[in-house]
């Protein structure tokens, strides 16, 4: 009797053993596989949370079939002490496994709230938008202007959240004292600029940051990065132009970020710069006389004077037959490419159409023709 007890109870424990087997053996195929979340979403992780908290997110969310198995998953793996807080994409069709990875990892967040500090030529603005998961782009939430509104309170509500993120975006044509300006401002930034940087030097792009950077740290990260794109533009340079230096291509771009704001037509502008460079003729724009009265310091918010344009300054390319002696702005990447790579053309003159663009011309009563449709433009909105 004891010999078939001891049969039966072998054969139960080698049944037992394989039904183990199979079970851990489908556990690791269905935390390796395809998952059922139809369409990617955000999930925001907070610190102290537990991986049964966000297992349970995850199932409600309908991104795991079964919160069990991601916990048993992540135990086994040694990930459930790992968690990391902030906000994740998680994308359409992921395992467990590639989730345990993604909350886990570590590193910025990847969808969530944003906060923008925006520096632009005429204004600063701060903006909170946050990431549509289904579309991938930014749903913009809060904006004011901190130099005349009070802070709101869903801007303040997101602003010390740990898994808010925090981008500088920096328009292209802001002058580099308009940057140590808007830096000022942004107060979870550290630290004091100790010279406004050269002009021109500094790349208008977008730039994450976190809470104690430096403002000087910000600055020479921008410095490098118009270091680089100046450099990679002056090496792929067209043959033949009229610029001496890297530096002189530089202080052509600002001119050209700041007479079009139009991005077809940078070339087109470019090519009446070097056309006139060429020729030994005054560049006569506007902005550059602008630049030689404010400094850069801000916006002049009137026209010109007859007196200002008369002036013989190093700034007014009314007067002198050359190029400014800096740059009037900070030129983005696509102003750099057009003073190095201009449009093949005849162009010497252009002037508004009303547009918002140009009209280009080569001979001087074409010019005027432009000039006197412009002027008539101008006086029928006087009208209006």
């Amino acid at each position: 009797m004891w010999r078939h007890i001891a049969s039966n109870a072998l054969t139960m424990l080698i049944v037992a053993t394989f039904l183990l087997g199979g079970l851990i053996l489908w556990g690791q195929t269905e935390y390796s596989a395809e998952g059922p979340l139809e369409e990617q979403i955000c999930l925001r992780v907070e610190r102290g949370t537990t991986v049964n908290r966000v297992s349970l997110s995850l199932q409600e969310q309908g991104a795991i079939r079964s919160g069990m198995l991601l916990r048993v998953g992540m135990d086994y793996a040694g990930l459930a002490s790992k968690l990391k807080a902030g906000s994740y994409l998680v994308p359409a069709k992921s395992s467990p496994k590639d989730i345990a990875d993604i909350i886990t990892r570590g590193g910025a967040s990847t969808c969530g709230t944003e906060i923008v500090y925006r520096i632009g030529v005429t204004q600063l603005s701060n903006l909170v938008r946050e990431l549509d998961p289904a579309t991938s782009t930014y749903v913009e939430k809060v904006k004011f202007d901190p130099a005349s509104e009070e802070a709101p309170a869903a801007y303040l509500a997101v602003r010390d959240r740990e898994d808010t993120r925090f981008r500088i975006a920096v328009a292209e044509g802001v002058t580099s004292w308009q940057i140590v300006e808007g830096l000022k401002q942004i107060s979870l930034l550290a630290g004091d600029v100790a010279a406004v940087p050269a002009e021109g030097s500094l790349a208008p792009q977008s730039y994450e940051v976190k809470k104690g950077d430096t403002r000087a740290a910000v600055l020479a990260e921008m410095a490098a990065r118009q270091e680089a794109i100046l450099a990679q533009a002056w090496a792929a340079r067209v043959a033949d132009l009229p610029l001496k230096s890297p530096e002189e291509a530089l202080i052509l771009a600002s001119l050209i970020e700041k007479e079009t704001g139009i991005p077809e037509e940078r070339r087109q502008v470019a090519s009446v710069f070097v056309n006139r460079l060429r020729l030994g003729m005054k560049l006569q724009t506007d902005p550059a006389v602008i630049y030689g009265i404010t400094k850069g310091q801000g916006v002049l918010g009137r026209g010109l004077r007859r007196s200002e344009l008369r002036a013989a300054t190093p700034y007014n390319t009314y007067v002198i037959p050359a190029l400014t002696p800096t740059p009037i702005a900070n030129p983005g990447r696509a102003s750099i490419e057009a003073a190095l790579d201009p449009d093949s053309t005849n162009y010497i003159f252009f002037v508004a159409d009303g547009t918002g663009g140009h009209a280009f011309a080569v001979t001087l009563a074409e010019h005027n023709a432009n000039v006197a449709r412009w002027r008539k433009i101008e006086a029928d909105r006087a009208a209006d």
